[in-house]
C-alpha cells in the first residue's frame, strides 16, 4: 500500500533539499551510525535513508547493495508520516505490505523499524531503518537505541546544513568586498578623471585670460 503524502510535503522537501545531501559520497560517520544500528538491534540490514519526491535514497547503508527505491514501495515513506518508531514485526502478517515488490522480492523483507530523522523545523527526512529477512522485535533498549542514533545522524546532517550556510555566507562576504573594492577603485578613476577635468579647465581659462 502506497504511503499517504505528509501534509507538510512542501515545506518538508525545501528543507530537505537545504541540506544538499542527496547523492553525495559515502562518508565515515555515517556508515559508523549505520553499522552501529545493525548491530544493537541485531539485524542484518541498516540504512540511513532519505526520503525525495519519487524515491527514497540510501546516505548509508549496510547489507544491501542498492542505492534507492521507489517512494511509492518505500516502507520509509510510511515511517515519515510520524515523529517516533515505525515498526513492523511481520510484514507478511501487514496487509500494507504483505504483497510488496520489496516482500515478496529481494531483500525479502520481513521485518522492519525506522526512526524518522526529525528536523529542527519538525520535518521528517528520512529514517535511520533496520531490516531482516525473518521476524523480528526489538527489546526496549533496543529501541531506544535506534531513536538515539537516528538523533545522531540528524546532528551530523545538522552540522553540514550549518557548514553549507556558513560556506555560502562566506562566499557572499567575499562577492560583496569585491564589488566594493571595484567600486572604490572605480570611484577613484572617477576622482582622478575629474581631478584631470578641472586642471585642463583651468589652463583653458588661463589661456583664454592670457588672449584677452
Amino acid at each position: 500500500m502506497k504511503a499517504p503524502i505528509p501534509k507538510t510535503e512542501k515545506k518538508r522537501l525545501e528543507v530537505l533539499w537545504q541540506y544538499d545531501v542527496l547523492d553525495s559520497v559515502p562518508e565515515n560517520v555515517f556508515d559508523d551510525l549505520t553499522e552501529l544500528a545493525a548491530h544493537i538491534c541485531e539485524a542484518p540490514i541498516a540504512m540511513i535513508t532519505l526520503v525525495d519526491e519519487k524515491r527514497q535514497w540510501f546516505k548509508s547503508k549496510i547489507g544491501i547493495s542498492a542505492n534507492e527505491t521507489s517512494r511509492d514501495i518505500s516502507f520509509c515513506a510510511h515511517a515519515i508520516l510520524q515523529n517516533k518508531l515505525f515498526i513492523v514485526p511481520d510484514t507478511q502478517e501487514d496487509a500494507r505490505f504483505a504483497n510488496s515488490p520489496l516482500v515478496t522480492g529481494e531483500p525479502k523483507i520481513r521485518f522492519y523499524a525506522g526512526a524518522p530523522l526529525i528536523s529542527p523545523e519538525g520535518q521528517a527526512l528520512g529514517t535511520l531503518c533496520v531490516i531482516d529477512k525473518v521476524p523480528h522485535t526489538l527489546r526496549p533498549d533496543q529501541k531506544r537505541a535506534l531513536e538515539i542514533l537516528s538523533g545522531h545522524v540528524m546532528t551530523q546532517l545538522e552540522l553540514r546544513r550549518r557548514s553549507l550556510e556558513l560556506t555560502r555566507a562566506r562566499a557572499e562576504r567575499e562577492s560583496i568586498l569585491c564589488d566594493l573594492r571595484l567600486a572604490r577603485a572605480e570611484l577613484a578613476r572617477a576622482k582622478r578623471q575629474l581631478s584631470a577635468n578641472e586642471t585642463q579647465l583651468r589652463k583653458g581659462r588661463r589661456a583664454l585670460a592670457g588672449r584677452g
